[in-house]
C-alpha cells in the first residue's frame, strides 16, 4: 500500500512538472542578459601621449600628433566591465576592430580612400586611385605593390574581396581585453596630412545579446 501511495505522488508530481513546463511548447526559456554590467555598455579611445608626447585635441575634435621619428602613434581605449555571463575563465568577450581611410603604397605614394571600415562600408574595388597621369583601383594597384593600410593590414593580389572570411580581413583587432590597445603607422611623409581611424566595439563576442560602439578619429599630422 505504501508503494502504491509513492508511486501515485511520483506520477502526480512528474505530471504536473511536464504540464508546467512543456505543456502546449511552453518551454522554459533562457533569459537574454544586456552585455555589460551598469546596463550601458560605453567605451573611450584616446592618442597614447606616452607615445606622441605633444598630442592634443582642438575644439574641431581634431587629434594633433607631431611627427617626431617613431613609425608609429597608438590608440588605446577604455571598455566598460562585461556582466559575469559574457566572461569565459575570466577573459571577457571584447573585440575592437581597428580600420583607416589612409593607405601607403611605394616609396612616394599615399592615398586616402575608405576601402572597408567597421562602420559597415561596402567594398569599393571600383574606386579610382590617381597616380601621376593614370588613374587605378584598389585591385589594380594591389597587383603592383600591396599597398599598407596605416591601421595595420594589406591589400595583395591574392586577397579575396567576396569570400565568407572577407570582413575579417579589412581590419586589426585587439581582443579580450577591457584596455584595447592597437598601433597605427606613421612617417614624415603623412606630414601635413589629414586622415581617419575607426574603432568598431563588439561587447560579447559570443552568441547572444550583443552591443556595438562605433569611434571615428580624426587625426593631423604635424611636423
Amino acid at each position: 500500500m505504501v508503494k502504491s501511495l509513492k508511486f501515485f505522488f511520483l506520477v502526480i508530481f512528474g505530471a504536473s512538472s511536464f504540464l508546467s513546463c512543456s505543456w502546449l511548447g511552453l518551454e522554459e526559456k533562457e533569459v537574454e542578459v544586456y552585455p555589460c554590467l551598469d546596463g550601458n555598455c560605453n567605451s573611450f579611445f584616446k592618442i597614447d601621449p606616452w607615445v606622441s608626447p605633444d598630442v592634443y585635441k582642438d575644439q574641431r575634435e581634431f587629434w594633433h600628433i607631431k611627427y617626431w621619428g617613431p613609425k608609429y602613434f597608438t590608440i588605446v581605449g577604455k571598455l566598460d566591465e562585461l556582466n559575469p555571463k559574457y566572461v569565459i575563465n575570466m577573459v571577457p568577450l571584447v573585440e575592437a576592430a581597428f580600420d583607416s581611410n589612409y593607405w601607403v603604397a611605394f616609396d612616394d605614394l599615399s592615398f586616402t580612400i575608405p576601402l572597408y571600415s567597421p562602420f559597415g562600408l561596402q567594398t569599393q574595388t571600383g574606386t579610382k586611385i590617381p597616380v601621376g597621369n593614370k588613374t587605378y583601383n584598389i585591385g589594380e594597384i594591389a597587383k603592383l605593390m600591396e599597398p599598407l593600410n596605416i591601421a595595420g593590414y594589406q591589400i595583395t593580389k591574392n586577397t579575396c574581396f567576396t569570400c565568407p572570411y572577407s570582413d575579417r580581413l579589412f581590419a586589426t583587432y585587439s581582443s579580450y581585453t577591457y584596455a584595447p590597445k592597437q598601433q597605427i603607422y606613421l612617417d614624415n611623409r603623412m606630414i601635413g596630412d589629414t586622415l581617419e581611424v575607426y574603432v568598431k566595439v563588439t561587447f560579447n563576442t559570443d552568441t547572444g545579446m550583443k552591443e556595438e560602439n562605433r569611434h571615428t578619429l580624426k587625426i593631423i599630422i604635424e611636423k
